[in-house]
């Protein structure tokens, strides 16, 4: 497995239309084989940004690298440059293999890393 990862430091005061952007956003994910799962996460507030993370779960680090080469991922992120969101800076990427997987029911299992 392969989770990808971007963490966005939006300014105070802009948090409703980030999350908004999101709500309305076309999902295409789902179009793309590999896909599992995706998660926003709002994380604590500083005194200049609350942290957002999306969170993206992949069968492995090529269906990854295909979402980002694909018609759906250009059809997804076609209207980023109308946000009127600000921002402390752009969104930061962070990527991980998965390298122990343990289930709800306590089951884990070891995963080699693509």
């Amino acid at each position: 497995m392969y989770i990808a990862m971007n963490r966005f430091r939006v300014v105070p005061g802009f948090e409703e239309a980030f999350e908004n952007q999101w709500k309305a956003r076309e999902g295409r994910l789902a179009e793309m084989p590999g896909y599992i799962e995706f998660h926003m996460l709002k994380g604590p507030k500083a005194e200049d940004h609350t942290l957002y993370a999306s969170h993206t779960v992949w069968e492995s680090h090529d269906q990854f690298v295909a979402w980002t080469k694909s018609e759906q991922f250009r059809a997804a992120h076609a209207r980023a440059g109308e946000s009127k969101v600000q921002y402390l800076s752009g969104p930061h990427f962070e990527g991980f293999d998965v390298i122990i997987h343990e289930d709800r029911s306590g089951k884990r299992s070891a995963l080699e890393a693509a």
